[in-house]
């Protein structure tokens, strides 16, 4: 029997995919977090096969609790769960040592697989995300340039699309403020830009942000 944690700070859906997995003979759900934290002090007291969880916990994010779960236990699998299409974050999931990404929207048809998958020290990868990474390939140069973002400025350039302040978005990270604007300043030098409504229509082109 495979036991997983799920962490997602949103009741109604942790109860829907322990539901979605209720059919599933072979996996049970042994715990659930409300958001990084929380996941990890599960995690530390054991018993969990597979981790699943949400990209967008608040505090410390899905992908930032997935980099410290592969620093202190290596060998269990993580899958992370998104509202966010696969070229969004992927990728990032992928090279942080995640075991997959789902989109909310596939959850119900390939969330059990995934977890079995994983469960087997596999990675969970759908047909659309080995093509783009099969594109990659032979696309070496011609990254586009949130590409070459770190997660965090990532992170804080879709939050900027979204129409967030550098104060809500210091409280959505639980970061100071003028951390984020130092990222803020970083991104913008990146991406050679000057302007937050230059960075929104850039996110907004690319799909970045729904």
């Amino acid at each position: 029997m495979t036991r997983v944690l799920i962490a997602d700070d949103h009741v109604i859906v942790r109860k829907g995919m322990i539901q979605v997995l209720s059919t599933a003979e072979d996996i049970t759900v042994a715990g659930e977090a409300n958001d990084g934290y929380e996941a990890l002090d599960r995690i530390k007291a054991g018993g969990y096969d597979v981790v699943v969880i949400d990209i967008a916990l608040p505090g410390r994010n899905g992908l930032e609790t997935l980099k410290q779960i592969k620093i202190e236990y290596p060998d269990l699998p993580v899958l992370i769960l998104s509202m966010y299409p696969e070229d969004h974050y992927a990728l990032r999931v992928l090279k942080a040592g995640g075991a997959g990404y789902i989109t909310k929207d596939n959850a119900s048809t390939e969330l059990a697989e995934a977890i079995r998958i994983a469960a087997r020290g596999r990675k969970y990868i759908t047909n659309t995300l080995a093509e783009k990474l099969a594109g990659k390939l032979h696309a070496a140069g011609e990254n586009h340039l949130h590409e070459n973002l770190s997660d965090r400025e990532f992170n804080i350039l879709c939050l900027i699309a979204k129409g967030k302040s550098n104060s809500e978005i210091a409280d959505d990270l639980s970061l100071g403020i003028k951390t984020v604007a130092t990222y803020r300043s970083r991104l913008l030098e990146k991406m050679g830009m000057k302007s937050n409504s230059e960075l929104t229509y850039y996110a907004v082109q690319n799909r970045l942000v729904e």
